[in-house]
């Protein structure tokens, strides 16, 4: 007979309910925690201080009341896709065999760029998403993510990344959206539909203001008052939460204002689930909840810091279980701490469990191994393809230098980044973090340098490589070489940048802050030198983060910036520098003038930015937010506004002609820009609050209409009640928060109005 639990015909509370009912303290702990099998294989961290906490534990006996979650069964080391498939299924069969109610697990994987497993697609990263302006695209790569998850029986991913970029030095840059949080939060909303409709529960993270630590420093406290992190932090989360339907989301490692997010129940259990009604489960990032113990200092023992934790409002520990097991369970029995907190998690950790179909009857883990799994199809190259030639952005193009054309005779191709496809991979990627960790294997997938793409692009062309330097070490011995290439050629090349790779390992990704934002190692001491010899130098930068070109934009006869452009990068690039791919990207986050004096992200009020005569210090950027050049032209005519007057609880229509009026077909990423010049508080000078990436033939015109909700124009009051206030509004339509194209005002009128939780997040966009 079936128990009520086990019958997916009965009401899923019904189900929960029954279940917990059976279960003793230590099994209902069980579920709250997670074991991590085969970490004992990894020579290095693939995360923060694992040499320190993870434990060796048989899985027999980290797992003889139950688990919650298996982490990371096939992105712990290099496993072939059936194989991986085959020992996952058999962890679970182990599960509902050897344990009293035999429950299955959740298995959960990092899947930023990716599954992050051997053999599978590497994406673009994050912030070359977000250079998109494409979320659809988005979500589309999100689903087909999805599918080779779910394929082999993984349920949960650990992605997107939210957090709001507020200093480029910090070292995760690349695995964020850019620095706009409604721009984060449309990006961030497509990914999470786009995994969900997979049937991957997406995980928001890292909630919440991790990116802005103090310094730009990995974990460190975070100094923001209550307004910017209402106005600025929040907003991408509520939106991905409210209108993407992510069922998970994970805590931030920092301290904002002194309280470690892992321990405040305002954040996890007041804002997340009071204000948001949001019903999902909250994971701890790994070993956030020790990390409240050792780092934060807030807890004697581990008991305490899981007590801490599950008060918050956190409901399983990951990615082992140090604190929510025995320890916890002592205080329990103590009666120190509630064993309805405990019931509280079980049952959210239940109801997903039933909503996967862990808890039917009829659930078997095994796959089909017999059909061949691949994690890396042509459908999903093509994904990436497109993702990496939209994400590149032309940032200066003086004098029509580029596109190059077939006809170029010679090229001088130099930089740390010109021959390795590993700089195209962001940090999250398997081949950067992974990999590293294991030796004799190869990447897993066809790869593709720039200079092999370069070459097969251009095969009439003589193309010369150098080195010039390593990305990260002080080492000049190339430079001659790379001098004289430069000056033979008729172009030279110059591809600086990054390459990614975890705490301190390489020059972005996580636990690899900068300290200001030169070009890592020498490499602006080379591209000085290639500048000097007086060939035409393309400066193309492969980065995880924005750097400092200022010294360089006026004297580069082109730069091109990537964001880690994925598997399909080299083939991206080699085609825009060619013309046989038109650029479309812009940048989701400014390109600063100079290294140090780190400029302000645009998003500021008016004292944030260059103030003549008060400060001798300019914060102006080389190249502003949402800026990026075409082969072709575009032409804005035609502002309309709907109306001149809206209450406080209105919408306004507006729109305007587009045009390209040159001769390429290209894209267009239509920015719709807002200012409050007089209000309660100083407001941001320019916001975007739309936008839209348009298609457009040679001559070919359509118009584009936002319908845009007084609830946009929010924000968080003198009495930090998030409010709708009369009066003018500045509208700007344009090609980057700097190229305004049209301009025009309207009022709002009535009363000043308090907005709820369910305020109007998006911005709708209609092309005709």
């Amino acid at each position: 007979m079936t128990t009520p639990w086990a019958d997916p015909a009965c009401p899923l509370d019904d189900r929960v309910e029954a279940l917990l009912t059976e279960m003793t303290l230590e099994e209902k702990l069980a579920q709250l925690g997670s074991a991590w099998p085969g970490v004992e294989r990894v020579s290095g961290n693939v995360a923060p201080m694992q040499d320190v906490f993870a434990r060796h534990t048989e899985f027999a006996s980290a797992s003889k009341d139950g688990l919650g979650h298996l982490t990371r069964p096939f992105g712990t080391r290099p496993v072939e896709p059936a194989e991986g498939a085959r020992q996952l299924a058999n962890l679970q069969r182990d599960l509902m065999d050897n344990t009293r109610l035999g429950i299955p697990a959740i298995a959960h994987e990092e899947c930023l760029t990716g599954f992050t497993t051997y053999r599978a697609t590497v994406f673009p990263t994050a912030l070359a998403w977000a250079a998109t302006f494409a979320p659809d695209l988005v979500e589309r790569m999100a689903h087909a993510i999805g599918t080779s998850m779910r394929r082999v029986g993984v349920h949960q991913g650990l992605s997107p990344v939210l957090d709001v970029v507020r200093d480029y030095r910090w070292g995760r840059v690349e695995e964020t959206l850019g620095e706009d949080p409604y721009l984060v939060g449309t990006t961030a909303t497509a990914y999470v539909c786009g995994l969900e409709s997979a049937g991957i529960i997406a995980t928001l993270k890292h909630f919440a203001g991790y990116s802005a630590s103090k310094g730009a420093r990995n974990h460190a406290p975070v100094s923001m008052g209550r307004r910017e992190f209402a106005d600025v932090i929040l907003p991408p989360f509520e939106m991905a939460l409210r209108e993407g339907g992510a069922r998970s989301v994970m805590n931030s490692y920092s301290d904002v204002d002194g309280m470690p997010a892992g321990a405040d129940p305002s954040l996890l259990t007041g804002i997340l689930r009071e204000d948001w009604g949001f019903d999902g489960t909250v994971v701890s990032d790994y070993w956030s909840i020790a990390f409240l113990r050792t780092m934060h200092r807030i807890a004697a023992t581990d008991g305490e810091a899981g007590a801490r934790a599950l008060a918050a409002g956190i409901d399983v520990e990951l990615p082992d279980t140090l604190c929510y097991g025995e320890p916890l369970a002592e205080l329990v029995r103590a009666g120190t701490v509630s064993e309805d907190l405990v019931d509280r998690a079980v049952r959210r950790v239940l109801r997903q469990k039933a909503e996967l179909g862990l808890l039917d009857a009829e659930f078997a883990p095994e796959v089909d191994v017999e059909e061949p799994i691949d994690f890396d199809p042509p459908a999903h190259r093509a994904i990436a393809r497109e993702l990496a030639e939209q994400s590149i952005v032309l940032l200066d193009n003086r004098n029509g230098m580029l596109p190059l054309g077939q006809d170029t005779p010679s090229i001088a191709l130099v930089g740390p980044c010109a021959n390795d496809p590993n700089a195209f991979f962001g940090c999250y990627s398997f081949p950067n973090h992974v990999l590293p960790h294991h030796t004799g294997y190869d990447n897993g997938i066809e790869t593709s340098s720039l200079l092999d793409s370069l070459a097969a692009e251009l095969p009439e062309t003589r193309i010369a490589y150098e080195q010039g330097c390593p990305v990260k070490d002080i080492d000049r011995d190339g430079f001659d070489a790379a001098i004289d290439q430069a000056r033979q050629a008729d172009v030279c090349i110059a591809v600086v940048g990054d390459r990614a790779g975890l705490f301190g390992l390489g020059t972005s990704g996580e636990g690899c802050d900068a300290e200001d934002l030169a070009l890592p190692g020498v490499q602006d001491e080379l591209v000085e030198a290639l500048l000097a010899t007086g060939t035409p130098v393309v400066l193309l930068v492969v980065s995880g983060r924005p750097y400092a070109l200022g010294a360089y934009a006026d004297r580069a006869a082109a730069v091109v910036q990537a964001f880690f452009p994925g598997e399909e990068g080299g083939s991206a690039l080699a085609g825009v520098l060619s013309g046989r791919v038109t650029p479309s990207g812009k940048l989701p986050v400014q390109v600063p003038r100079s290294r140090g004096g780190q400029p302000a992200t645009y998003l500021h009020a008016p004292l944030g930015g260059n103030s003549e005569g008060v400060s001798n210090l300019d914060p102006t950027p080389a190249y502003p937010f949402g800026h990026g050049l075409s082969y072709t032209t575009f032409a804005y005519e035609g502002l309309v506004l709907g109306a001149d007057r809206i209450p406080t609880d209105g919408q306004i229509e507006i729109s305007c002609l587009v045009h390209n009026t040159g001769d390429r077909t290209g894209a267009e990423v239509v920015q719709l820009y807002t200012a409050d010049p007089v209000a309660q508080l100083p407001r941001p000078v320019t916001q975007l609050s739309g936008f839209v990436r348009v298609r457009l033939e040679p001559g070919e015109q359509r118009r584009i209409t936002f319908q845009l909700h007084a609830d946009r124009l929010a924000y968080t009051g003198a009495d930090l009640r998030r409010i709708v206030e009369p009066g003018e509004i500045a509208v700007m339509v344009g090609s980057s928060s700097d190229d305004v194209r049209l301009r025009g005002t309207f009022h709002l009128t009535g009363a000043t109005r308090t907005v709820g939780a369910k305020r109007v997040l998006h911005t709708p966009v209609e092309v005709n």
